[in-house]
């Protein structure tokens, strides 16, 4: 095999092995935690969104609407596949009252405090 195959299948195994990391703003707003992401290009249907107590944890998958191959790219910094967040909150809250809404791709989960 030559050294550009081998190289581009060694990233595509590790692309295949990487899980991305969401970016998230946590602020309070009155009686709520609040919880918001950019997730662009994930399908809201096929998020989990786990909610406890004290822990917020977001999965999902962002798909690209084509497949470019690595040695096409100039740059990159956009992150195409599975991704995971787990926030540990800054007080207890409700998680059976709690909400969550998508709007122009970004998420928003809306987490009523205990104890007000």
């Amino acid at each position: 095999m030559e050294t550009e195959e081998l190289q581009a299948q060694f990233v595509a195994k590790k692309e295949s092995q990487e899980e991305g990391h969401l970016t998230v703003d946590v602020f309070k707003n009155g009686d709520n935690i609040v919880i918001q992401s950019a997730i662009a290009g994930a399908d809201p249907n096929s998020m989990d969104i786990s909610i406890t107590k004290d822990m917020v944890t977001i999965k999902g998958i962002r798909t690209a609407e084509e497949r470019i191959k690595s040695s096409d790219y100039y740059h990159r910094e956009l992150y195409w596949g599975s991704f995971s967040r787990s926030i540990i909150l800054p007080a207890d809250i409700d998680p059976d009252n709690s909400k969550a809404s998508m709007k122009n791709g970004i998420l928003t989960i809306k987490l009523p405090k205990l104890g007000k």
